[in-house]
C-alpha cells in the first residue's frame, strides 16, 4: 500500500477529502431527497453550513487532516465526496457518476489527486459506479452493491476483477434502487463490526457477512431511510454518525465505541449522511 490509501473501512482514519456545501440545495434524485421537497421543507443553507462545521470540528477532535475540493458552480451535489472517486490500497479511482447533474465532478477530483501528488490507480470507464456502493472491508474482502441506477452491474465487475486481479475476494451485492447507495443499508463501524438494515439484505448477504465474522448492529428500514446505517468509522473504537439517530449510537455505545454525533439534518433529509460526505483518502493499515 502507497502513503496514500485504504485496506479496510476501520483503520485510524488519517486524511479526509470534503468539499463545502456552498452550492449545496436539495432536489428530487433520490426517495429521501423526493419526500423531503413532497413535505414543502426548505433548506436552511446557513445551518446546514454549520452543521458541516460540526462535521468538520469532529474530524479535526480525532485527529483527521481534512483535505478540500475546489467549488465549482452549478454542482450541488460536490459536498458529497463518496461518490465522485474511491481510494484503494493502490491509489485511488476517478468513479463515473450516473446523475446528469454530477457528471462534472470528476474535473476537481482529478485535478487535486494530480495536484497532491496521490497516485490514481484506476479510471471507471465501463458503465457507472459511486463510492457510495463501494467498502474496502478488510484486507483481502471487497464489496460492491449495484441497484443498476447510480452503480451499474458493468461498472461493479469492472472493479471486482480489478480487486480480484490484486488476490482479492470481491463480493458484488444487488439491491433495491429506492435506497440510493449500498452505505444507507451497510457501513463498517469497527473491525468486525456493521450497521446494517437485515430487513433489506438477502440472506445471502448476511450469510458472507456471518461468514468473514462481521457482527451485525441492525438498523431498521425506518433508520435507515433516515440515514441511520450511514456512519464514519475512525479507527480505535470511534466512529462518526449523525445525532438523530440516537437508538443506533447508543448501540453503537453499547458496543464500547466512542461516538461523535454531529446534527446533519440538513444533509440526511437531502439523502446524504457523514459517510457520503467524507472519502478516506488514507488509513493505517488494519
Amino acid at each position: 500500500m502507497s502513503d496514500w490509501g485504504v485496506d479496510s473501512e476501520y483503520g485510524v482514519l488519517r486524511d479526509v477529502l470534503l468539499c463545502r456545501p456552498d452550492n449545496y440545495r436539495w432536489e428530487a434524485v433520490n426517495a429521501v431527497a423526493k419526500a423531503t421537497l413532497d413535505a414543502e421543507t426548505p433548506l436552511n443553507l446557513d445551518r446546514a453550513k454549520k452543521q458541516y462545521d460540526g462535521l468538520i470540528q469532529c474530524l479535526e477532535q480525532a485527529e483527521v487532516t481534512t483535505h478540500f475540493l475546489e467549488l465549482e458552480d452549478g454542482l450541488a451535489f460536490q459536498c458529497f465526496t463518496r461518490d465522485s472517486s474511491q481510494m484503494t490500497p493502490w491509489g485511488a479511482v476517478i468513479n463515473q457518476l450516473a446523475r446528469i447533474e454530477r457528471r462534472g465532478e470528476w474535473s476537481e477530483v482529478l485535478k487535486f489527486y494530480q495536484k497532491n501528488d496521490i497516485p490514481i490507480w484506476q479510471h471507471n470507464t465501463q458503465g457507472t459506479a459511486e463510492g457510495g456502493d463501494i467498502h474496502v472491508v478488510k484486507p483481502g474482502v471487497f464489496l460492491i452493491g449495484y441497484s443498476g441506477t447510480r452503480t451499474t452491474r458493468a461498472g461493479a465487475e469492472q472493479y471486482a476483477k480489478w480487486f480480484e486481479a490484486e488476490g482479492w475476494e470481491a463480493k458484488l451485492q444487488p439491491f433495491a434502487e429506492h435506497f440510493l447507495h449500498l452505505d444507507v443499508l451497510f457501513c463498517m463501524v469497527a473491525e468486525d463490526l456493521a450497521l446494517a438494515c437485515v430487513d433489506a439484505l438477502d440472506d445471502a448477504f448476511l450469510g458472507w457477512a456471518q461468514r468473514h465474522g462481521i457482527r451485525i448492529i441492525p438498523v431498521t428500514f425506518k433508520e435507515s431511510m433516515e440515514l441511520g446505517a450511514n456512519a464514519l468509522a475512525l479507527g480505535d473504537k470511534r466512529v462518526i454518525s449523525p445525532k438523530h439517530s440516537r437508538r443506533v449510537n447508543d448501540a453503537m455505545r453499547a458496543e464500547g465505541l466512542h461516538v461523535y454525533d454531529p446534527e446533519l439534518d440538513c444533509f440526511t433529509r437531502g439523502g446524504g449522511s457523514v459517510h457520503c460526505l467524507t472519502q478516506a483518502l488514507r488509513r493505517e493499515k488494519a
